[in-house]
């Protein structure tokens, strides 16, 4: 059985090429919000094994969602995403709880292997 991924992104092209990665790979993409308001919603509604966050997002950007997320479920799993030269905010989200991040523009290869690091 596939493993159930919410997609977290500003940008809808960004997810539509997250998807189709995970998807052709036997992941599941439970659901996806496009900024850290509807990331807290969606995990609560759809409880996925895997959140894939995006940083720089509008309305709430993705080291507060994480934070957010990982108070309501402190076994929650996320692997952040980032453009290039955002150190500081990786090292803030990974000392926020964050398993993994993988850098945009995304390597398929990269994703997956960050992926089957986290939830197999």
């Amino acid at each position: 059985m596939g493993k159930n991924i919410l997609i977290v992104d500003d940008a809808a092209f960004m997810r539509m090429m997250i998807k189709d990665i995970l998807t052709k790979n036997g992941y599941i993409v439970a659901g996806e919000a496009e900024n850290g308001v509807k990331a807290l919603e969606k995990y609560n509604e759809l409880k996925p094994d895997l959140v894939l966050m995006d940083i720089t997002m509008p309305e709430k950007d993705g080291i507060q969602a994480l934070k957010d997320i990982k108070a309501a479920d402190s076994s929650a799993q996320v692997i952040m995403c980032s453009a290039m030269g955002q150190q500081a905010m990786v090292i803030e989200s990974i000392q926020a709880g964050a398993k993994d991040f993988i850098v945009k523009p995304f390597q398929a290869d990269r994703v997956l292997e960050a992926v089957r690091k986290v939830v197999g």
